[in-house]
């Protein structure tokens, strides 16, 4: 393959920037646009000072670090140096413009990754979970991405393979020698087995659920009407003046979205147009998208003015709220006015009522005990293998269950053993998705197309 280069470091100024090189010709090329301030052999990870220069003219670029990689104990495996420069985006890119010049290739997103996949030294999931690294939100974000990187998944998934691998020595073995084996007892034997597959496999898919929050965070929406106090509350959450606040009704009239974190889980907060009777077309739209966020939400944190009786636009808040993870905010609670203390369409709503002041930021703290109460957040642990965060994962797992169920079935309807075998290895397939063991290439494409470059 091709020696390859990028920079690693984000655009901008900073105090580094690394340009990172991986190949065959690595070393070579190095040599011509690198002069070593002490010569000798080069060491595994071991760095030497010097300066790059031009190779055409002499003329001295930058003063650098170069780290040195020796394959195979490199990130993709083959021969690796990362060269340490000042951080200018000109000096980075005539460093880079040298290593192009001089025979390298500009490295595609990912593809040093990439490159670490194919050569055995991760798998996909692995692979996968270094971007999950980088864009992680919150802490048990990352800490579940570390796992994975560390291959967490991929044991799981290596255990679970290795016995639909013995319920399929099984089978073949009762195929190629049937004079040994009584069909109905391999298939007795076959039917527990992949009953013990499955529990193992709906444990999985189900942990998907907390994998999404720990991943893509709560999509919380906060909805009222005009003047409830739905900015005030966004601004109080992130301790900032994010939205804009005045005593004009209909001030926000188009979604505002955030993240901020709460106990550890990433939210994805969504201040919304206040309901009411619109004043104009722009402001419909702005309603019309607040109801359509509310029924794709996870948590709904409905606002309402207490110094004020329930209006029309209220009710109909409360009728919306009424099947989903809902919270109830009684803002203004400063202004000593709370009439709605005994509404009855509120207490009979089955929600869960916290008073504050949006304005004072009092009664925050209650409602984040409340929100890590509503999704368990204190009870997340993040074990090895436990929470699927990946949706192409969560896929597989769900199609590798449905294959198995199928299998099940054909035994209970007494259908031939090499039949049975079919689902069987459909499903075995579908996990090494998951790994990288049979993916196809427009999949692995696809993936690493999400990476930066070099990375």
């Amino acid at each position: 393959m091709a020696t390859i280069v990028a920079i690693s470091t984000a655009p901008g100024v900073g105090g580094i920037g690394i340009i990172r090189m991986s190949g065959d010709d690595c070393f070579n090329i190095l040599n011509k646009i690198f002069i070593p301030k002490n010569k000798g052999e080069i060491e595994n990870y071991k760095m030497k000072y010097g300066k790059i220069i031009n190779s055409s003219t002499n003329e001295e670029i930058d003063e650098v670090l170069v780290s040195y990689f020796i394959a195979p104990k490199s990130y993709t495996t083959e021969n690796m140096c990362e060269i340490n420069s000042h951080g200018g985006i000109i000096v980075m890119n005539k460093i880079l413009e040298e290593c192009l010049k001089n025979g390298a290739e500009l490295a595609e997103p990912g593809e040093f990754t990439k490159r670490a996949f194919l050569n055995g030294r991760i798998d996909l999931s692995q692979a996968e979970a270094v971007i999950d690294v980088i864009n992680a939100k919150s802490n048990i974000e990352a800490k579940a991405s570390i796992n994975q990187l560390r291959g967490s998944l991929s044991q799981k998934i290596k255990k679970i393979k290795e016995k639909i691998i013995n319920i399929m020595v099984d089978i073949e073995a009762s195929i190629d020698y049937p004079e040994y084996d009584v069909e109905e007892v391999t298939n007795e034997k076959a039917k527990n087995q992949i009953e013990e597959v499955l529990k193992e496999l709906r444990k999985l898919e189900n942990s998907f659920n907390d994998g999404k929050i720990i991943k893509e965070g709560i999509k919380t929406v906060i909805v009222g009407t005009p003047n409830a106090g739905k900015s005030s509350l966004l601004n109080a959450i992130l301790d900032e003046e994010r939205a804009i606040v005045t005593s004009i009704e209909g001030t926000t009239r188009d979604t505002i979205e955030e993240f901020v974190t709460i106990r550890g889980i990433p939210l994805k907060l969504i201040d919304t147009a206040g309901i009411r009777k619109a004043k104009d077309e722009v402001e419909q739209i702005g309603i019309e998208k607040s109801k359509e966020y509310i029924k794709n939400s996870d948590l709904v944190i409905a606002i309402f003015d207490a110094t004020k009786a329930l209006k029309p636009e209220d009710i109909e808040i409360l009728e919306m709220i009424r099947e989903k993870n809902a919270i109830i905010v009684l803002n203004k609670e400063d202004l000593n006015s709370n009439v709605l203390d005994k509404e009855e369409k509120i207490l009979s709503s089955g929600k869960k009522v916290i008073k504050i002041s949006a304005l004072k930021k009092t009664g925050i703290e209650e409602l984040y005990d409340e929100i890590a109460k509503l999704f368990n957040i204190n009870k997340l642990q993040i074990e090895d293998g436990e929470f699927l965060t990946n949706v192409r994962h969560k896929n597989s797992i769900t199609n590798a269950i449905k294959k198995l169920e199928k299998s099940e079935q054909t035994i209970l309807d007494n259908m031939p053993i090499d039949i049975i075998s079919i689902d069987i290895k459909d499903a075995l397939e579908e996990l090494g998705k998951i790994t990288g063991d049979s993916v196809s290439e427009d999949i692995i494409k696809e993936i690493f197309k999400k990476f930066c470059l070099g990375k």
